[in-house]
């Protein structure tokens, strides 16, 4: 058996979020599946690096591939670029090691949000940012980040209730300014679902004075989503990068905590 690493690039603005759904074949999984299955000439299946909702983007999902015969990882890929929507590329295809799993082996992701703080918003970002017009206290979000870092029950901030296990660990939290944008990253071993998109538009209403930043460590106590903030809307945010060595993951922490 063969196994490969592949690196894909999207606009999920189209789509139905990452995971193949038997009711829509608007996936970006279902649609990578159907085109590799017809270039090795049958039916295929890959498995994520984790699941994005619909609308939510893409700079580098990790998916793994399982094949009895080898291919030129070259060939392979301009083949496939040739055969999907303008709207998915794939970036890259390596040879793994037999045991490598895009999800499994995974030990950490970062994740952007990006978004517009102009009264009137960039005409060429309205369909990847959120537009949120409003002043905010940049220093006081920094505070509520650090008090988000680290191991924390995050059930205050998923809006799924069957999650069982709902601790996390977030090893950074990037913020930076510029020019009315604002970029935030967010680095942790996993995320719940909608997790980013609330921990976002939490730490928009401590910008805005809605929430104190020193309310954080009781939201996260309380283990209440009706605690936390809003859930920023899908467009804004991106799965960025998945880390596969402890190494990788260090050195992007620290990108982060220079800034």
């Amino acid at each position: 058996m063969n196994t490969y690493r592949i690196t894909v690039s999207y606009d999920g603005t189209a789509y139905r979020g990452w995971q193949r759904q038997e009711n829509t074949e608007q996936t970006v999984q279902g649609i990578l599946e159907g085109w590799i299955s017809e270039i090795v000439g049958k039916k295929t299946v890959i498995s994520g690096s984790g699941r994005t909702d619909s609308g939510v983007h893409a700079l580098g999902q990790e998916c793994s591939l399982y094949l009895e015969n080898a291919i030129d990882e070259a060939m392979f890929l301009q083949q496939l670029n040739s055969l999907l929507p303008e709207d998915i590329r794939v970036l890259r295809v390596a040879k793994e090691k037999r045991d490598f799993h895009a999800r499994k082996s995974a030990v950490g992701k970062c994740y952007e949000y990006r978004i517009d703080l102009r009264d009137k918003m960039e005409v060429f970002h309205r369909k990847y940012r959120f537009h949120f017009p409003n002043p905010v206290n940049i220093r006081a979000m920094e505070k509520a980040a650090k008090y988000l870092t680290g191991t924390h029950d995050f059930s205050s901030f998923t809006d799924l209730k069957e999650d069982k296990d709902t601790v996390r660990t977030l090893f950074a939290v990037g913020i930076m300014y510029e020019e009315d944008a604002l970029k935030l990253s967010w680095i942790g071993d996993g995320f719940l679902y909608h997790m980013v998109r609330v921990l976002t538009g939490t730490l928009l209403d401590v910008g805005t004075g809605k929430i104190k930043p020193e309310e954080i460590p009781e939201i996260l106590k309380a283990k209440d989503r009706k605690k936390s903030g809003f859930p920023a809307p899908a467009k804004g945010l991106f799965l960025s990068r998945v880390f596969y060595t402890e190494e990788e993951l260090d050195e992007a922490v620290r990108e982060i905590r220079e800034r």
